[in-house]
C-alpha cells in the first residue's frame, strides 16, 4: 500500500481490498480510525495532518507491529 502524499488518498474503498487485503471498513476498524475520515480523505475532502500521514506510513511498513501496539493498548 503506497500513499500519494500531494493527493493524501489512501487508496481504499468498500468494494476493493487495498494491499492489506482489508476493505475500507475493515481497515478502519482494523487501525482504529474514523471510517468516516478515511473515506473523506479518499474522496479529497480533507486531508491529513502530517501524524495521520505517519501513522499511515507505519500501517503501511509495519501493520502487524501496529495491530499489535494497538490490541496491548486496549488490553
Amino acid at each position: 500500500m503506497k500513499f500519494d502524499l500531494d493527493t493524501a488518498t489512501p487508496p481504499l474503498t468498500d468494494g476493493e481490498p487495498a494491499a492489506t487485503g482489508l476493505s475500507q471498513t475493515q481497515f478502519a476498524t482494523a487501525y482504529h480510525i474514523d471510517v468516516a475520515r478515511l473515506r473523506d480523505l479518499e474522496q479529497g475532502r480533507t486531508r491529513p495532518d502530517s501524524a495521520f500521514m505517519a501513522y499511515l506510513t507505519m500501517i503501511e511498513h509495519e501493520p502487524e507491529l501496529v495491530k499489535r501496539t494497538l490490541a496491548a493498548e486496549a488490553a
